[in-house]
């Protein structure tokens, strides 16, 4: 009677089965690797680079001399400087009576002089260009056109209603000299609006999205894996 040696044959088979074994957990894993970077190739959810400019709006200011010496730079200088010396002569007033157009003038002259030394520091470092979302053109037109008519407005209210102490009258001619600075303002960036020249936040928004898509890169279209 033949006798077979089982644990001689299972030692036989137990490399050959380790080795069927290891191959096909390695040719399982290559599989699975290269499905998960085809998948991945093909994800619609690809990493982007942002560009710089949507991330660092404030990342390389500089001070713009050209704007300073246009017309318009030197414009809003005065502006500013005008409005903050009628904001100092109504200031100095001790006693009125009635005091409303004392102030009404201190209203006028002192939210003239922030607002317009905003836009003026907002136009030097050219953040306007940094945030094209803003149509600072039309912001600009507006302020001054605002500004034009309440300071005109608060200087003829405190010409009736006066004193005729020294500094309601220097309040009183510095008011109307920066409402005709104002003036002159207005009627410039009318003139750039109509011009064309008004739609330059829809210019700088394609400009700041054709960025985007330069950076970004466009995706192209591959096929699903069946």
């Amino acid at each position: 009677m033949l006798r077979v040696n089982t644990s001689a044959a299972e030692g036989l088979a137990s490399p050959a089965i380790t080795m069927r074994t290891t191959e096909e957990t390695e040719g399982f894993d290559g599989e699975a690797s290269n499905t998960s970077m085809i998948s991945g190739a093909s994800s619609p959810y690809q990493p982007t680079t942002e560009p710089v400019l949507s991330r660092n709006v404030l990342g390389a200011m500089r001070c713009d001399m050209e704007y300073l010496r246009s017309y318009f730079g030197i414009l809003k200088a005065v502006e500013v400087v005008l409005s903050f010396i009628s904001f100092i002569c109504i200031e100095t007033i001790m006693m009125c009576s009635p005091c409303a157009g004392v102030y009404f003038f201190e209203f006028v002259s002192c939210s003239s002089f922030v607002v317009t030394g905003v836009l003026l520091l907002i136009f030097c470092i050219n953040l306007h260009i940094k945030v094209p979302q803003v149509n600072w053109n039309l912001t600009d037109l507006v302020n001054t056109a605002a500004s034009t008519f309440f300071f005109f407005l608060s200087s003829l209210v405190l010409a009736c209603i006066n004193h005729n102490t020294g500094s309601e009258i220097a309040a009183v001619i510095f008011g109307f000299l920066v409402t005709g600075v104002y003036g002159l303002n207005t009627f410039l960036a009318v003139r750039r609006w109509r011009s064309g020249n008004g739609c330059q936040g829809a210019a700088q928004t394609s400009e700041y999205m054709r960025a985007r898509t330069a950076s970004r890169g466009e995706m192209e279209a591959r096929p699903e894996l069946a």
